[in-house]
């Protein structure tokens, strides 16, 4: 069974922390990119022939994944494909996942002997076995697979597409953009089609002024009766990085050691690009306490409860406490930051005091200095 993969880069945003980089590109966990979690799951698959779908600002996502030689794509025929259908486009203005697709319809067209296509959107991190995935869609005899959640939706969370099962798991009811209540099913942003099918559809959707996947071809379809939906439920880790406070709370959770295990570990390990950096440097005053700290910080001060990415230094007397830090940021001498996201390469002055909240942390661009 050959397989194709899609991975959708800008259909989310995070507000500053997308400002110049992709919904892909944003790091995590002190070492990784959202990408990574979407590249590692495919990969353990056996999907060899990937195309990334980029909208704006993907240099940085091009620069961090380069050929694919950490997940093994540059070894395969067909391999890694960037794929930027809106610079070839005479439509500048994004309409939906299913114009992307069809402004890239060259490479669905003629990607070799693939039979199905997994599609994967990049703000929900998993761990996910999508070889089971693929036998699940296979079996039913669907048209469409969804991979969903539980205990996700609450009634105030919005949801891209929710979904309610029958007595017998069969749809029962579908909503878009909609805060559904307990009993429904979140999707994942994973669908799995066959790709002549979907090739048609796509070209169909458009014919008819429609662009949204969630909202034109599944709902829209189910409704209509042309579309059958069969419902994945993954019973592991999900993390929903569709806000700052999400992004935020999530990205704190990893400092709990099983939240780590079930994400990195539970059915593969996440890869992401190698680089090289020399051990942290703990000064004789440190004090680190519940964090996870990546190759090449410097750290003289005291840090806690935090996520601190390469080469980042925390000069003498600084306080550091619930805050993700990215690469390259400095903090300077007697500084106080709590509840903080610090892009990369910000500098904190000596003495400054940044204090936000869980639910509304500050968050200084890239590059500033405050």
């Amino acid at each position: 069974m050959n397989v194709m993969g899609i991975i959708f880069t800008n259909d989310a945003t995070l507000g500053e922390l997308t400002n110049k980089r992709t919904m892909a590109s944003i790091p995590f966990g002190g070492r990784y990119r959202h990408v990574d979690f979407a590249l590692s799951n495919l990969c353990a698959a056996g999907v060899r022939h990937v195309g990334i779908l980029s909208r704006h600002s993907y240099q940085s996502l091009i620069n961090h994944i380069g050929d694919g030689e950490e997940w093994g794509l540059e070894l395969e025929e067909g391999g890694l494909e960037f794929l930027t259908p809106y610079a070839m486009s005479t439509s500048h203005v994004y309409r939906g996942k299913l114009e992307s697709l069809n402004n890239a319809m060259d490479f669905l067209e003629y990607g070799g002997d693939d039979e199905l296509v997994v599609m994967i959107d990049s703000a929900v991190l998993s761990n996910i076995d999508l070889t089971h995935v693929l036998n699940s869609h296979v079996a039913s005899g669907k048209d469409i697979t969804v991979v969903t959640k539980a205990g996700v939706a609450n009634g105030s969370k919005l949801l891209d597409l929710a979904i309610k099962l029958d007595e017998n798991g069969e749809v029962a009811d579908m909503l878009v953009d909609y805060a559904a209540p307990a009993d429904y099913l979140a999707s994942m942003d994973i669908f799995v089609v066959n790709k002549m099918w979907l090739i048609k559809n796509v070209q169909e959707m458009i014919a008819r002024d429609k662009f949204h996947m969630d909202r034109d071809l599944v709902l829209g379809g189910w409704q209509r009766g042309k579309v059958s939906v069969n419902v994945y439920q993954f019973a592991g880790l999900a993390m929903y990085n569709e806000s700052i406070e999400e992004y935020f709370s999530n990205s704190l959770s990893l400092l709990e050691k099983d939240v780590r295990q079930d994400l990195f570990y539970y059915n593969h390990p996440i890869y992401t690009k190698v680089r090289d950096r020399v051990p942290t440097y703990y000064g004789e005053d440190a004090e680190v306490e519940n964090c996870l700290v990546a190759d090449g910080c410097i750290i003289d001060g005291e840090v806690e409860d935090s996520i601190l990415f390469r080469q980042v230094t925390v000069h003498e007397d600084a306080e550091v406490e619930h805050c993700v830090v990215m690469n390259d940021a400095v903090i300077g001498k007697g500084a106080e930051l709590k509840y903080v996201i610090l892009d990369k390469n910000v500098t904190v002055t000596p003495g400054a005091k940044l204090i936000g909240t869980r639910k509304n942390p500050i968050i200084v661009k890239r590059g500033e200095t405050v």
